[in-house]
């Protein structure tokens, strides 16, 4: 059987705000403590991790992202941050709750995934 997976993209006046890859760069930051550390665990650039954030901060009210107190460096999830991040995984919970039977039903519909093997017959 077809294995189905559902991904969850949720835009705000008619731009992305948030996705899966948006959402683990907050669990990394949550994680290593630092966007650096973040972007290292997934394999993406210091510089694509620090864009990714300040576009998420400049999309909320207050920022999801913040440096840690005391001059030490790193970053961390601020309140919002974290209850952005618990929202959009119950988000993605309650859908795929709500798509599991259709989801189910297509999974059923589509055809035989390719056999691993590369042999030609």
């Amino acid at each position: 059987m077809t294995e189905m997976r559902l991904t969850l993209r949720l835009d705000a006046n008619g731009m992305p705000l948030l996705g899966h890859g948006k959402i683990r760069l907050l669990e990394q930051i949550g994680e290593t403590g630092s966007i650096s550390g973040a972007a290292r665990a997934m394999g993406m650039s210091y510089r694509r991790a620090w864009l990714l954030v300040e576009s998420m901060n400049n999309a909320f009210v207050r920022p999801l992202v913040a440096a840690r107190p005391g001059g030490g460096g790193g970053a961390g999830l601020s309140a919002e941050g974290e209850a952005v991040l618990r929202l959009y995984r119950e988000i993605e919970q309650t859908t795929r709750a709500a798509a599991r039977g259709p989801l189910e039903t297509l999974a059923a519909m589509c055809s035989s995934p390719p056999s691993q093997s590369h042999e030609t017959p």
